[in-house]
């Protein structure tokens, strides 16, 4: 199949994807399409929401949907690493036997990822980054494609162990999930408060989607949207010379290079599913939010003058 052919037939099985997810899930739909994207380009994502807003039952949702093998991990102050790797025990025969964790599945949900210790949030990160795990000197590699979707309650922060700015780094996404509208919601407690399960259908494989993610990577795309990428990266560092007054009022640290190369792998997937064949300025734009709100880190001023990240990425674009 060329690739003009394969991005025609991404488009119509995305609109079919949203469609099937949409019978377990309502409304939601900015949050499923940005999920989709990093799926769609090998990355992660990191969702903050308060408690109750389906993350698990959407995650499990778009997993049988891909027709992904899924595991939930819920992180607790007491979880270890091998909790979550795996680790090696004695059989009856006095040989050692590598048990493998819940981390071994094409989605993984980190559920509550800043309730856990950094050894262990250091654990699945590396997981994430290498696509690996060594347990007692052996690596062990993951199956592919492989996703970690990490959820984070940002009420309640009591006793946790919030994720450093270079783990972020590691997200490609970071998705905000907001209360439903009164229509939505009316939606939702009729469907959850009868007899109805809907099936899903499970539309892709596993082949399928590292053959999207390779597709993906061979979408050309033009150096004038390459530098306006980096451009609006580069506009987010306020100890540059070309940082506006704005960014040098409100901002301590702005996005990394990685920021860049997620707002170009973005606008790619974000431009294939609507069915055009290379990224314009109108797709970094589309992405921009998600790729950057967990990568900029506000000042006091900024907290003061009740300015969010949100504010800060509008005024940028």
């Amino acid at each position: 199949m060329s690739d003009v052919a394969a991005v025609e037939n991404l488009v119509e099985k995305h609109k079919a994807l949203k469609k099937e997810i949409a019978t377990v899930i309502v409304g939601q739909e900015k949050v499923i399409e940005q999920i989709l994207l990093s799926i769609y380009t090998g990355g992660h994502s990191l969702l903050i929401g308060v408690p109750g807003l389906a993350k698990t039952l959407m995650v499990n949702t778009i997993a049988q949907a891909l027709g992904l093998d899924f595991k939930r991990i819920q992180f607790t102050p007491d979880l270890m690493p091998s909790d979550i790797l795996g680790s090696e025990v004695l059989d009856q025969n006095r040989n050692f036997k590598f048990i493998k964790g819940p981390v071994f599945a094409n989605i993984v949900l980190a559920d509550e990822i800043n309730r856990t210790p950094p050894k262990t949030q250091a654990a699945l990160l590396e997981a994430m980054q290498e696509r690996a795990v060594t347990i007692a000197g052996h690596q062990h590699q993951l199956e592919l494609p492989y996703f970690v979707l990490a959820t984070q309650n940002p009420i309640e922060q009591e006793g946790t162990y919030p994720l450093p700015e270079a783990q972020l780094d590691r997200f490609m996404f970071a998705i905000e999930l907001k209360y439903p509208s009164v229509e939505e919601e009316i939606q939702v407690v009729k469907n959850t408060t009868s007899d109805h399960r809907p099936i899903i259908k499970p539309l892709f494989n596993a082949t399928e989607i590292t053959g999207i993610q390779d597709l993906v990577r061979r979408i050309p795309v033009p150096d004038n949207v390459v530098e306006y990428a980096v451009h609006v990266v580069n506009k987010t560092r306020p100890n540059l010379e070309s940082a506006s007054e704005y960014i040098r009022n409100y901002v301590d640290w702005g996005a990394g290079p990685r920021a860049s190369q997620n707002l170009i792998l973005g606008a790619k997937a974000h431009a294939a599913i609507h069915g055009k064949f290379s990224p314009d300025q109108e797709d970094v734009k589309a992405v921009a939010m998600g790729i950057l709100r967990h990568r900029i880190i506000k000042n006091y001023k900024a907290e003061a003058e009740g300015i969010s990240e949100e504010d800060i990425i509008t005024k940028l674009l």
